[in-house]
């Protein structure tokens, strides 16, 4: 037997591959974005969402339309960041707020008559 490090098993949480290099170059442009955030109280982002998409839902036209893609774009942002440490309810719930906040978008597009 050697003494050197056994190789890591096929199945071991070791030898899953790392993060690809879409994923890591988006993680390193996020990193200061993310340690901004971290630094505010944790309501506030919330506020700011909910402002978004309450001002999006009553003003519409363009200008909802615009509040309301930005919420839809932080809440992507977060979760495209957050996937790979996320469970699978946790994954669900992202997903329903996210196609929640697509929906009133689709929503703002189309012309009220």
């Amino acid at each position: 037997m050697s003494t050197s490090e056994p190789s890591p098993d096929r199945g071991s949480p070791s030898a899953a591959p790392g993060p690809g290099p879409v994923r890591s170059a988006v993680e390193r442009a996020s990193q200061p974005a993310l340690l901004q955030l971290a630094k505010l109280p944790v309501w506030l982002p919330f506020l700011a969402l909910l402002l978004l998409i309450l001002g999006g839902g009553l003003l519409g036209g363009v200008v909802g339309w615009v509040l309301v893609a930005v919420a839809l774009a932080f809440v992507g942002w977060l979760l495209y960041l957050s996937w790979p440490r996320l469970t699978g309810v946790e994954r669900l719930m992202r997903v329903a707020v996210l196609l929640l906040f697509l929906a009133i978008t689709v929503v703002q597009l189309v012309p009220r008559g």
